[in-house]
């Protein structure tokens, strides 16, 4: 695009991808969720370009960019670029502060990886155009119009999960989050000798979207119905197993097996965390291992790769728990490896996976990081 001939950055933002360690589309159900930032990311380059309302955006990773006019925006029938416009269009709600701007993003975050690349995308900009014509946003602005983005542009009624662990996470912490209440509660997490792996499949989770939007349905038919006997309840997250074995005749066993994996899950989420604040890494492998047979099972978002991936996990007893991260249909599994073993477990997977499914293991160690931020800024 022409303007990059002339491109001088005022300002750099680095807006991460992020890992949930347990909590598997309970954030869309009110539910808790552990998530955090990750080092793998998008960096934004901006410069404010002199014109009221010309904005240029450009993909470095894809050689590819957009033109767009403040005045007017409107969906794409592109992909990507409905992050960016939707994001526009919820700031325009909030302050006409925004002019014309040139933007390039360089990504590192695998696409459809299952590793919130699309939260990323709109809370590094939101972030960055916050910095850029100071509008006076706080984070949870930023969060929370991002996910309305998400939902109005993109077509995809996400949680907050995960525009919330992009801006808010803290280096060396997972967030225990109250998808409900927002409130939140860091938790140091020391996995020493143990380290994070994940194995991305290279399966793209594209049908994640439109099987998303039918896992929500499904939980809100399962909510109508069990509200009908309980009607103090607002969510899956008011749910016992009690009241819905009581409900169960009046619910299909599709949704009653969507319910009865979120109401698990939740339970699983507060119990990682509190085998994380004792220090009981045993017992968080168990429980990823138990969280990724409901996924599988129960939610039914889970792939025969990532199956398979989780399968070789259990069989060495180095690998304290595995299970697949992120919306589903592909993607990475995530795994706590002793660090003795991290380099046979790869290896022996790599060779096996390829073996199975004639495709190349990608395999990465994953930190607990720091939320978007400003990476550099040249004051004028």
């Amino acid at each position: 695009m022409q303007f990059l001939n002339t491109f001088n950055a005022e300002l750099v933002i680095e807006s991460p991808g992020r890992i949930n360690l347990i909590g598997e589309h309970t954030d869309y159900n009110m539910g808790y969720v552990l998530p955090t930032a990750i080092e793998k990311k998008i960096i934004f380059e901006f410069q404010k370009n002199g014109s009221e309302k010309e904005c240029n955006v450009y993909s470095k990773g894809f050689d590819v960019g957009f033109q767009l006019d403040l005045g007017n925006l409107s969906k794409s029938n592109i992909e990507w670029e409905n992050y960016i416009l939707g994001v526009l269009n919820e700031i325009s709600k909030r302050t006409d502060k925004v002019e014309g701007f040139n933007c390039t993003i360089q990504s590192n975050l695998p696409a459809g990886s299952g590793l919130s690349s699309s939260a990323a995308l709109e809370c590094g900009l939101a972030f960055g155009l916050n910095e850029l014509f100071q509008l006076g946003l706080s984070k949870m602005d930023m969060v929370q119009l991002s996910q309305t983005a998400e939902h109005t542009y993109a077509g995809t009624q996400c949680g907050i999960m995960d525009q919330f662990a992009s801006v808010m996470s803290e280096a060396g912490q997972v967030i225990l989050l109250d998808c409900r209440s927002l409130e939140r509660k860091m938790i140091p997490i020391h996995l020493d000798p143990y380290k994070l792996i994940l194995l991305n499949t290279k399966v793209s989770h594209n049908l994640a979207t439109s099987e998303y939007n039918v896992r929500k349905q499904e939980c809100e038919e399962g909510v109508a119905t069990i509200k009908q006997y309980f009607p103090e309840i607002a969510s899956l997250r008011d749910v016992s197993m009690d009241m819905l074995q009581h409900c169960e005749p009046y619910l299909s066993e599709t949704v009653h097996r969507r319910c009865a994996f979120i109401i698990a899950e939740n339970k699983r989420v507060l119990a990682v965390a509190e085998a994380l604040e004792s220090n009981d890494l045993s017992k968080v492998g168990t429980l990823l291992y138990e969280a990724h047979e409901g996924i599988s099972s129960q939610y039914e978002v889970s792939c025969p790769e990532s199956d398979f991936l989780v399968a070789i996990a259990k069989t060495d007893a180095k690998v304290l728990g595995a299970r697949q991260t992120g919306g589903g249909f592909g993607g990475c599994t995530l795994n706590i490896v002793h660090e003795e073993a991290v380099t046979t477990f790869v290896e022996k997977a790599t060779k096996e996976y390829k073996e199975k499914f004639d495709i190349d293991l990608e395999a990465f160690e994953v930190r607990p990081s720091t939320g978007t931020k400003v990476a550099s800024l040249e004051v004028q």
